[in-house]
């Protein structure tokens, strides 16, 4: 009942902010998002997001392989695509990434690990975001309004991110022998104790090990790239001629704000802050939602492969259905009756 109860605050949530933007802006900014991509911005934008995609799903192979899930990256690369349509199409923006946890769970028969795999990557990608957002905000001008947000947002999230990496540094550093033994065992132990012992395995292995954590450093920057440039292109495309130094900031804060669980399929709060940090940066609210409408456009365009992969697969279903023994109908035949 809870589960319902916030989906259905989620999909309102968004409704909630599209329309208090209609109704304060005018339909008029999200008319011209439509109006202004051509074929040139729409090609780009596909080829930014086949690269952007490609380093998500690098980083995806390196934690789950560091945690010793078999996952290739050509596989890897076509889950991502999917988990990206399906979180772009569906409501609350991360149905694709259970999707695509889940499926690989079940193909390495360890769905709990799988699981982990995509929340551990999902996490890296977050934490590079944050840290960005830091140093963007002590070293680029942000406008007054936007930089206390910006500051609330960036201030929480490394808190508690760097909260929860000195409790599991001392929980590695200590080593606690039960711990290793629930661990490695997998039974016995509070339900608790197991948890903390795959987590604490996981994130050695996954996130912390040496030869994990820069190559994920270094695909997350890099995918965080392509969604900033992403980002450019919109604002390019919607007339905006502000110099990059003062259009990062504001993009920064677009990409913290689509964090925020009330939208739907992603739409929502990125459009609400985009327009009020354009608004505070003197470049207009308006301007700002046709950009955040351009920017959702263009990603709902970048992820249209994973639409193709969905429709591969189920293509490659068929075959087996149709394999199938045919049904044999048997017909009595009753005699006639001698005449």
């Amino acid at each position: 009942m809870k589960g319902k109860v916030w989906a259905w605050l989620r999909l309102t949530g968004g409704v909630t902010i599209l329309g208090l933007l209609a109704w304060r802006l005018g339909t008029n900014a999200f008319l011209d998002g439509m109006r202004v991509i051509d074929a040139r911005v729409l090609l780009l934008a596909v080829g930014i997001g086949l690269l952007t995609t490609v380093c998500s799903a690098w980083r995806w192979c390196l934690v789950a392989r560091g945690m010793g899930l078999a996952l290739p990256l050509a596989g890897a690369v076509a889950d991502y695509y999917r988990a990206i349509f399906l979180n772009a199409a569906l409501p609350g923006g991360v149905l694709g990434d259970v999707h695509r946890a889940v499926r690989h769970g079940r193909e390495v028969a360890d769905v709990g690990r799988g699981v982990r795999a995509v929340v551990l990557e999902r996490t890296a990608g977050q934490l590079v975001l944050f840290a960005v957002a830091a140093g963007v905000l002590l070293t680029l001008p942000v406008p007054a309004p936007a930089r206390l947000v910006t500051a609330a947002q960036v201030a929480a999230a490394v808190v508690a991110a760097a909260a929860l990496m000195v409790a599991l540094f001392v929980a590695v550093r200590r080593r606690r022998p039960r711990v290793r033994r629930t661990a490695a065992a997998g039974s016995g132990g509070s339900w608790w104790t197991r948890a903390v012992g795959r987590t604490v395995a996981d994130l050695r292995s996954g996130l912390l090990a040496r030869r994990t954590w820069p190559g994920v450093a270094l695909l997350s920057v890099a995918a965080l790239a392509g969604h900033l440039a992403t980002f450019l292109v919109a604002a390019r495309a919607a007339g905006s001629t502000a110099p990059l130094h003062q259009l990062a900031p504001l993009m920064v804060l677009a990409l913290l704000a689509m964090a925020v669980p009330l939208n739907v399929g992603g739409w929502g709060p990125r459009e609400g802050v985009t327009a009020w940090a354009f608004g505070a940066a003197g470049l207009g609210a308006g301007l700002g939602l046709t950009v955040a409408v351009v920017y959702g456009l263009l990603a709902l365009t970048a992820s249209l492969p994973g639409a193709g992969v969905l429709a591969v697969r189920w293509v490659r279903r068929l075959p087996a259905v149709r394999q199938r023994p045919p049904l044999r109908l048997r017909l009595r035949l009753r005699p006639r009756p001698a005449t």
